[in-house]
Order: C-alpha cells, then structure tokens, then sequence
C-alpha cells in the first residue's frame, strides 16, 4: 500500500501546532502555471501567500522574474533575491512612502513600481521622488468590482494617467485591475463576470494609446480568474495561491489542478467528552475569517466537525464510540492559506516523507530592514 503524500515520518520531532510545506509539490505547482500561459513574461505572482526566500528563488530559477507584493517587507524580500520587477501593489501613503524610496535607494538593482489612483497621492509620490532625484514607475490602481481603493476605468481614470504624465516624479507604465471578488465555483460565470469587468479596461488602454501614450501595461487578477486573463495574449497575470493551494481553492476552482502543498500539523491535546476532541490549532494557527466549518479539513479525519474555536484551541465533534487518543496527529489543509502563512514564522520542510530544514516566512513582519 503506496503512503500518503502528506504522511510524516518522523512526525514525533514536530511540536505543535506547526506549518509544513513539502518542496516537490510546491515546484510542480510552479511548472503547472507555466503550462497554463503562452508566455512566461506574461507571469507577475504575488509574493502575499508564501512570504519567504525560498520559493521566490524557486520561481527565479523557473524563468519567473516579475512580481507583486503588497507591503515594503515583502518588496524588500524580493528584492534581497534579486528579483529584476517588482510591483507593489499598493498605494503608499505617509511613512510608507519614505520607505519605498529608501527600498529603491538601497536595492538599486531591482526596478521598483507601485499604484496611484488619486491626485492628491500622485502629488506626494512625484514630490518625494523629485526631491530625491528619482523617477517612480506608477500603475493607475483601477475598481474594476473591489470597491475598496481604484479609479472606475472611465474619464476620470484617463484623466488621472494624463496628470500622472506631467507630473515630474512619475512615469505612468500601466493599469491595474484586481478583481478578487470573482471566484465563482462555475468557470462559465466566472468567466462572464471577469470579461464584464474587464471591458472599460481595455477601453481605457485603447483611449490612452489614441492619446500617443505607450501603450500601458495591463496587470490583471488573482488566482480565480487566471485561467481567464492568461487567454489574454498581452495581460500579465498575478496568481499567488498557486504554490500552496488551498482547501478553498480547491474546492472554489475545480478547473485548475494545482497540488496542496501547505499544511498544518495539530494533535489530539484532550478529550472533552464521550464525543468530542480538542486539538491544539486555534485562532493563532489558522486562518480565521471565514465561518467554522470553513477554516480547516483534515486530510486523515475528513469527519471531523468543527463545534468551536478560540486562540489557542478548536473542538470538534467525533462522534460516539470515535477512537481518537490524546497525542494523535492530524494533517490539516487550510482554507485560506495566505493569512495562515502569515501566523508562522517559520514553515518546516517535508521531503521524502521527513523533516528536512526550515524556511522562514520573513516577509510576515512588517520590517525586515527599511
């Protein structure tokens, strides 16, 4: 009998409870997203859902060498392995600005941009980037359905890029156009939704280069909506939960195959009752905004049912006559894995079923250096 995947070994070493990823997994999931677009140019990851070195080494080595992120620590890491592009794909404001230009100032070999997507921003952007003799790559941040920071694609964005090109500390490149809030279970309506939202894009760009403008790049979605921009021969695509997956996901976007390459590793700490079982994987361990039944699966107990969760603790109902024993291990996939990484960190390695290393998520801290 083959052993599971996720099975480790020496699994008595590991406290609890404790992020594992298992390397193989997470560079066929590389491979995987690579097959799924024409270009690999075209491929910009976001660096939210693994927050360290060694995955985005894992993507450099695969050809991949753009990227987005959404905080400074998270540019800077990027930067640290010398990757050649990086967005941030956020508008900075107050201290945060210093620090871009600091981070620019200090990893001269990376080229740095981020999103603008008002006036009174893109005036303090071009003035702190004049008065330190820079040039700062914008893309205009559009709303395309968020409803949380952008610009409607329509006049007033195309008047927004036109004032963003006399400014003298900017150079507008692109568009931007997140749109996360698509991730319909049907690829049919997801795909619907996605082309609707995307058709005042489109039209902004062509209005742009009507106006002499270079044509501006279009940086477009998520993980759900990938498979629909990679058809779009010229829009690069910023997937991030591809390298871990998640239960979510996988459940959310049967289309595409990428492998569960995270998890979370809990046991069996007190038995409650004749029918409950208390594990060691609270708020703390694992992503917690969603509701009960939707934050952790695990692989080896798919019948457990989650009945309550505090900081330290989650209870679940195992039915009567269960055979569970204080000690027991189980091997959680998350819902969401991208906050989850962020609970950690660390993130142990499991290679040929063992404990083999350690990574560290450092890109969980708001610092690392700037």
């Amino acid at each position: 009998m083959t052993q599971d995947w996720y099975i480790i070994d020496d699994v008595e070493k590991l406290d609890t409870p404790a992020l594992v990823v298992y390397p193989d997994r997470v560079k066929a999931n590389i491979d995987l997203l690579k097959s799924m677009i024409n270009n690999v140019d075209r491929l910009r990851p976001h660096v939210k859902t693994y927050k360290n070195k060694e995955v985005t080494l894992l993507l450099l080595a695969a050809d991949v060498h753009k990227f987005k992120c959404a905080t400074i620590a998270e540019a800077e890491l990027l930067a640290v392995c010398k990757a050649p592009d990086v967005l941030l794909a956020y508008q900075p404001v107050g201290p945060k600005l210093y620090r871009f230009v600091k981070l620019m100032q200090t990893y001269s070999h990376t080229k740095f941009s981020c999103l603008v997507d008002n006036a009174v921003a893109a005036k303090e952007i071009s003035d702190i980037a004049q008065a330190n003799k820079l040039t700062i790559n914008v893309y205009l941040d559009l709303n395309v359905g968020m409803n949380r920071t952008g610009i409607p694609a329509g006049f007033e964005a195309l008047q927004l890029y036109m004032d963003c090109a006399v400014l003298p500390g900017l150079n507008p490149v692109g568009l931007h156009a997140y749109d996360g809030h698509i991730h319909d279970v049907d690829l049919e309506t997801r795909t619907e939704r996605c082309n609707a939202g995307f058709e005042p894009v489109l039209k902004l760009q062509q209005d742009l280069k009507q106006r002499g403008y270079p044509e501006p790049i279009i940086v477009a979605g998520g993980s759900p909506t990938f498979p629909i921009h990679s058809k779009r021969k010229q829009v690069e695509c910023s997937p991030g939960t591809f390298v871990y997956w998640d239960k979510g996901y996988q459940l959310g976007m049967p289309e595409q195959p990428f492998l569960p390459a995270a998890l979370v590793i809990t046991r069996v700490i007190s038995l409650p009752d004749a029918t409950k079982v208390c594990l060691d994987v609270g708020h703390k361990s694992v992503s917690a905004e969603n509701e009960l039944n939707k934050r952790i699966y695990f692989l080896n107990a798919p019948e457990l049912k989650p009945v309550g969760q505090s900081e330290e603790h989650l209870v679940v109902e195992a039915g009567k006559d269960h055979a569970y024993q204080v000690g027991d291990v189980l091997y959680g996939m998350p819902h969401h894995i991208c906050p989850t990484v962020a609970l950690y960190e660390r993130t142990y390695i499991i290679e040929n079923n063992t404990l083999n290393g350690e990574w560290l998520n450092a890109a969980r801290d708001r610092k690392i250096t700037i």
